[in-house]
């Protein structure tokens, strides 16, 4: 993977693969302390202590489509390659933390990517998920949460054109006056 953001949405996919109703997403770049962090959050099944000492394996994965899952390890072998690290929290039945490090400047470090695409995508594409993504870039703040939107929208799906427009449009401007104002 090219971009953080497709690893996001890697393991946001884990995360509803595992059954979460409740994932939280939060970047954070802060340009005095030189470093960009990424956190998924869910309240998904978990993993026991031997999962969670394995899931950095290449060679280990739930899928059963594969043999390998190359998702964390790629993503942790980013992290460590630009002066950062990747940890996970998990407890059975209470789900899974994943925090995710990296030095900002760091030449090797990959880019963001499209977030305010990665967000629509896991919102339209996984409507019974409760979604929140948090964008902050040296103390501006962008926050999406997606509860209000579908609670007034009540029965009308979010796949029907004119709500994805809405989206799209929100998200794009809510990473872009975050981003703007992190380059002031």
């Amino acid at each position: 993977m090219r971009e953080l953001a497709l690893h996001l949405l890697d393991i946001a996919h884990n995360s509803v693969s595992a059954g979460a109703r409740n994932i939280t997403i939060t970047i954070i770049e802060d340009s005095q302390v030189d470093r960009l962090s990424m956190t998924v959050e869910d309240d998904g099944v978990g993993m026991d202590a031997l999962t969670l000492q394995r899931v950095t394996d290449p060679f280990v994965t739930s899928r059963t489509t594969r043999s390998v899952g190359l998702g964390i390890p790629l993503l942790k072998a980013a992290a460590e390659a630009c002066n950062g690290d990747l940890t996970i929290q998990s407890k059975p039945g209470v789900g899974t933390r994943i925090d995710v490090v990296f030095q900002r400047s760091h030449i090797d470090r990959m880019p963001l990517g499209n977030l305010a695409e990665t967000i629509l995508t896991l919102v339209v594409g996984c409507p019974e998920i409760h979604w929140v993504f948090r964008y902050q870039v040296d103390g501006e703040t962008f926050e999406f949460d997606d509860a209000p939107i579908k609670e007034e929208l009540k029965d009308i799906p979010l796949t029907e054109p004119a709500i994805i427009a809405y989206l799209r449009e929100t998200l794009e401007k809510g990473v872009a006056r975050v981003q703007q104002a992190g380059q002031s």
